[in-house]
C-alpha cells in the first residue's frame, strides 16, 4: 500500500450535526434573533415562534450542519419543552438586558430545569444571551459574572441585538463551539487548572510526540507535531516566541532548547484560559480522542476485513515502526528491554497489556528482560492471534500519527486464502502455526522452551504460574526468514475445530513413558490422516532409556504405514541451547505442504522418494554389501600377516608389538565405523580398490541417471 499523507481529524468528524435550543422568557426576542440571523435584518411581524432552522455545512465556520430550534410557553407544553432539552446539543438561555425579571429568571428557573433534565456528569453547555442591547447604554456584565462563576456549565455570555444585528452571528458561532470545543471536559474554572483526564490525555500526546524520548519536544519534533495537527509548520522565530512564553511562566518549561512537560501543558491551559478551546481539541481529536476524552473506537478498532482462511501479520511498514519505538526505549542500548524500560513504553496505555508469561513466550536474555528479537515476536504472536488487540495498542503507540497513515489498518497484511497457496504451490507468508499434541509430561513444554533456545536447567527455573501455552520465534528456511508459532494443545480425547487449524502437527511422545505414543496414534488417526495438514512425530526426552511402547506397531512403523517422516529423537536435556533441527523440518513442512514431505520413500511421486526408493533398492544395497565384504576380507588377512610377523620377533619387543597390533585393530575398528571408503583409501590392495572403485563408480552413476531421468520425464510432462 502506498503510503498517504494522514488528514487532521476535524470537529466534523465527530459530531454529525449540532442542535441548538433558544429558551427564555416570553419577548426577551428569542425568535428575532432566530429571524434576523437567517434574513439578515430585523422582521417587522415576529411570529409567536420560529419553525426549525437547519444551516448547511458548507456555511458554517466549523463545517457542520447545524439546526436552530425556537420555544415558545405559548404554543408549547413542558412535555415538548423537556423533549427538546433532552435532543438538543447546547442551550442558548435568552434575556433582556433592560429586563431585570428575565435575568433573575436565568437562575431561578431555566439553569434548574435544564439540569434536572440532564445527568451531573454530562451537562449540556450553556450560552447567556443578553439581547435587546441597543435599547440600553449599559452592559449586563456585572450582574452576569457572578452567574457565570456560580454554574460551570455555562460557557460564555453574549450581548447582542437583534434589531441592530449585533453580534447575531458571533452568538450562533459560540453556540456550536461551545458543542464541538467545549470547555468542561478540559478545565476547572474555580480551580483555574486543567482537568485530570485532559493532563493525562495531553501526557500520552507529548510522549508519542517525543520521538527520541528525551523528556522535551526539540524544533524537529515541534515542527513534526505542528504539522500533523494543524497541516502548517512553525517558523523558527514562532518557535522561539513560542519556548520565551513559556520561560516566562515558569522556570522549568523549557529544557536544553526543548520544550518539557510542564512547559507542553502550560501552553494549553494558557490556551484554554484564552477563550482558544479550540486548539486544544484540535491536538487531541487528532490524537483520536472524543469529547469524554476517551480514545474513540474508530481510532482504536478500525476497520479491516479478513477473509476465512486468511491470517494476519505485520507488514514492512510495521516492523520499521515497532523497530524504532524499542530503539526509543532500550535507553542502555543492551538490545533488551528491562522492566522499568518495558514500563515506560507502556506509560501512552491505559493498562499494561504483557503479563509474565511474555518472558516465556519469546527469547530474553540471561536477566530475563525481553530482547529486540522477543520484542517483534510478541508483537508478531499478537497480530497473528488477535489482530483487533494488535490493532488497539499500535494505537495507543500512535502509529497513525507517526506514520502518517490513515489507520493503523495499514500495518497488516492479510495473507491469501491458504487453499490459493497449495494450488499455486508457493506461498507468501511469514508466519506459520504449529500446533504440539501429546499427553501430558510428555515434554511438550521442553519442545516450546527448546525453540526459544532455552536447556532443561532454564526451564526449570520458570514459575508454574508464568508458563505460556505458545512460544514464537524466527526459523530460517533456504536462507528466508520466517516465524514458527507453536502451541500446546492440552490433552483431551477430542480436540475442537480451532485446536486442529494450523500450518502443521507436531506430535510429541515420551520415550520413556510406554502408553505415551499410543495417545499420538489415536489423535492422528481421528483428526489428521485425512486431512493435507502435514505432521512430524518427536521421540521426546530422547537422552532417557527407550521403551517399548505398548502399541501394536513401533513408532517408527506407524511412521512408515502412514507415509510420514521417521520419528525425531530431541532432548533439551543438553549443556547449551537444544537443537533447532526439528524446527527447521516444521517449518519447511508448513511452507511446502504440496511438496508431500510426509510420504518419504513410499509414495514415488516427488523426486526425493524416488531417490529414497533407489538408495533402499535391493540392487544397492547387494552393491554395498559386496564392496564392504571385500574390503573386510582383505584387512583380515593384513592383520593375520601381521600377527605372524610378531611371532618371528624376540621376545623382549613382544609387548610393544602386542600393543601396536592393538592399536592396529583400534583403528580399524575406527575406520569401519567411518564407513568402506576410507578403509579402501588406506588399506586395499590395488586390485581390491580397482574392485571395489568398479561397484562405487556403478552404484554412483546409477543413482546419477535415475536422478536426471526423473527429471526430464517431469519437464517433458509439464510441457504437455
Amino acid at each position: 500500500m502506498r503510503a498517504g499523507r494522514a488528514r487532521p481529524l476535524r470537529a466534523a468528524d465527530m459530531k454529525k450535526d449540532v442542535r441548538i435550543l433558544l429558551v427564555g422568557e416570553p419577548r426577551v426576542g428569542k425568535t428575532s434573533l432566530i429571524m434576523s440571523l437567517v434574513s439578515e435584518e430585523f422582521p417587522e411581524e415576529v411570529p409567536p415562534r420560529a419553525e426549525e432552522i437547519t444551516i448547511p455545512a458548507d456555511v458554517t465556520p466549523e463545517r457542520v450542519p447545524t439546526h436552530i430550534v425556537d420555544y415558545s410557553e405559548a404554543e408549547q407544553s413542558d412535555e415538548q419543552l423537556h423533549q427538546e432539552i433532552s435532543q438538543a446539543n447546547v442551550i442558548c438561555i435568552v434575556y433582556a438586558v433592560n429586563n431585570k425579571h428575565s435575568i433573575d429568571k436565568v437562575t431561578s428557573r431555566w439553569i434548574p430545569l435544564i439540569n434536572e433534565r440532564t445527568d451531573k456528569d454530562s451537562r449540556l453547555p450553556l450560552i447567556l444571551v443578553g439581547n435587546k442591547s441597543d435599547l440600553v447604554e449599559y452592559s449586563s456584565m456585572e450582574t452576569i459574572l457572578p452567574i457565570m462563576n456560580q454554574y460551570t456549565e455555562i460557557e460564555t455570555c453574549v450581548e447582542c441585538s437583534a434589531k441592530n444585528l449585533k453580534n447575531i452571528s458571533e452568538l450562533f458561532y459560540y453556540a456550536q463551539k461551545a458543542v464541538l470545543h467545549p470547555t468542561g471536559p478540559l478545565y476547572c474554572p474555580e480551580e483555574k487548572e486543567m482537568k485530570p483526564a485532559c493532563i493525562k490525555a495531553l501526557t500520552r500526546i507529548f510522549k508519542i510526540s517525543d520521538q527520541d524520548n528525551d523528556g522535551t519536544l526539540n524544533d524537529a519534533e515541534l515542527n513534526f507535531f505542528q504539522r500533523i495537527c494543524f497541516n502548517t509548520p512553525l517558523a523558527p522565530q514562532a518557535l522561539e516566541d513560542v519556548k520565551n512564553v513559556v520561560r516566562k511562566h515558569i522556570s522549568d518549561g523549557v529544557a536544553d532548547s526543548g520544550l518539557t512537560l510542564k512547559g507542553f501543558l502550560f501552553l494549553h491551559t494558557l490556551f484554554i484560559q484564552r477563550g482558544r478551546h479550540e486548539t486544544t481539541w484540535t491536538v487531541l481529536r487528532r490524537f483520536g480522542y472524543d469529547d469524554d476524552l476517551d480514545l474513540t473506537p474508530e481510532y482504536l478498532f478500525p476497520l479491516l476485513k479478513i477473509p476465512p482462511d486468511c491470517t494476519t501479520e505485520l507488514n514492512h511498514h510495521a516492523y520499521l515502526f515497532l523497530q524504532s519505538t524499542f530503539d526509543k526505549h532500550d535507553l542502555d542500548r543492551d538490545c533488551a528491554l528491562s522492566p522499568d524500560e518495558l514500563k515506560d513504553l507502556f506509560k501512552v496505555f491505559p493498562y499494561i497489556p504483557w503479563g509474565p508469561d511474555v518472558n516465556n513466550t519469546v527469547c530474553t536474555n540471561e536477566r530475563g528482560w525481553i530482547t529486540y528479537q522477543g520484542f517483534l515476536s510478541q508483537w508478531t504472536l499478537t497480530t497473528y492471534l488477535d489482530v483487533q488487540r494488535c490493532l488497539e495498542y499500535l494505537g495507543y503507540l500512535g502509529y497513525s500519527i507517526l506514520t502518517e497513515q490513515e489507520s493503523q489498518a495499514s500495518a497488516i497484511t492479510v495473507t491469501r486464502d491458504k487453499k490459493i497457496d497449495l494450488q499455486k504451490k508457493q506461498t507468501q507468508r511469514n508466519v506459520f502455526r504449529c500446533n504440539v499434541i501429546g499427553m501430558k509430561n510428555c515434554g511438550k513444554s521442553g519442545v516450546l522452551q527448546a525453540l526459544l533456545g532455552r536447556n532443561l536447567m532454564r526451564q526449570k527455573k520458570i514459575r508454574d504460574d508464568h508458563k505460556s501455552y505458545y512460544a514464537i520465534n524466527t526459523v530460517y528456511v533456504y536462507g528466508q526468514e520466517k516465524y514458527l508459532l507453536l502451541h500446546d494443545i492440552s490433552e483431551s480425547e477430542f480436540l475442537t475445530e480451532a485446536e486442529i487449524i494450523c500450518d502443521v502437527v507436531c506430535l510429541v511422545y515420551d520415550v520413556s513413558n510406554p502408553k505415551s505414543f499410543e495417545y499420538c496414534a489415536r489423535i492422528f488417526k481421528q483428526h489428521f490422516m485425512d486431512s493435507r495438514i502435514p505432521c512430524l512425530i518427536i521421540a521426546a526426552k530422547s537422552d532417557l532409556h527407550e521403551v517399548k511402547q505398548d502399541y501394536s506397531i513401533s513408532p517408527a512403523d506407524f511412521c512408515r504405514k502412514h507415509k510420514m517422516p521417521p520419528p525425531q529423537a530431541f532432548t533439551c536435556n543438553t549443556a547449551d541451547a537444544p537443537s533447532k533441527d526439528i524446527f527447521v523440518k516444521l517449518t519447511t513442512m508448513a511452507m511446502y505442504p504440496h511438496a508431500r514431505l510426509r510420504c518419504m520413500c513410499t509414495c514415488n511421486r516427488c523426486t526425493f522418494c524416488i531417490c529414497q526408493n533407489f538408495l533402499n533398492s535391493d540392487l544397492l544395497q547387494s552393491v554395498k554389501n559386496k564392496i564392504f565384504t571385500a574390503v573386510l576380507n582383505r584387512l583380515r588377512g593384513r592383520v593375520a600377516e601381521w600377527g605372524a610377523m610378531l611371532l618371528a620377533d624376540d621376545e623382549g619387543s613382544v609387548t610393544h608389538q602386542v600393543h601396536a597390533v592393538s592399536s592396529v585393530e583400534d583403528s580399524i575398528f575406527m575406520e569401519s565405523s567411518r564407513g568402506p571408503l576410507f578403509l579402501e583409501a588406506r588399506h586395499v590392495t590395488q586390485a581390491d580398490l580397482k574392485s571395489s572403485t568398479f561397484w562405487l563408480r556403478a552404484s554412483f552413476g546409477a543413482t546419477v541417471f535415475a536422478v536426471l531421468g526423473f527429471a526430464m520425464y517431469r519437464a517433458l510432462l509439464k510441457q504437455r
